[in-house]
């Protein structure tokens, strides 16, 4: 199950030091988990194109940042994306909450964001899991530690 509490434990874990997200949708239930550990820093930002700029300026100054968004994040942080997993090469990591997935396999919402999430990961060439309900977040740590061992940008997908 993943809940505050355990994504936060499972990020330390893999040494992450911040957390830089928009709280939104499943991910901002994570609020008091993350704001209340002494171990994580949590950056709040006003889009998601910012919370990419500040993971990279982490990463460049010695930090192990993961950035938390939800998919119409993704969306809007295209520019940022191109710009520091491709031109400056940082391994950044990001999870990504997929809004209406389940819903969407099941043919009960007209929400497009599961239609796009996975086709536009896959057009900005960045390596993706997605967890599901079977998954933990010692699955999250998994890919976030296989991503850093590779020195690649990676995400996980949450489906919702």
């Amino acid at each position: 199950m993943f809940d505050g509490p355990s994504v936060a434990a499972a990020l330390k874990t893999c040494g992450v030091t911040h957390v830089v997200w928009v709280p939104d949708s499943v991910l901002g239930q994570w609020d008091s988990a993350f704001s209340g550990d002494p171990d994580l820093a949590l950056i709040r930002v006003c889009r998601e194109g910012e919370a990419v700029a500040v993971a990279g300026g982490l990463y460049l100054g010695g930090r192990r940042p993961i950035v938390l968004m939800q998919c119409t994040g993704l969306f809007e942080a295209g520019d940022s994306l191109r710009n520091f997993i491709h031109d400056l090469k940082l391994p950044l990591f990001f999870l990504i909450g997929v809004r209406s997935y389940f819903a969407h396999q099941q043919g009960a919402t007209t929400d497009t964001c599961p239609v796009f999430t996975e086709p536009i990961l896959k057009a900005w060439g960045l390596s993706y899991v997605v967890l599901e309900r079977r998954h933990s977040p010692a699955d999250l740590a998994a890919a976030y530690r296989d991503a850093q061992a590779e020195r690649r940008a990676g995400a996980a997908l949450l489906a919702e």
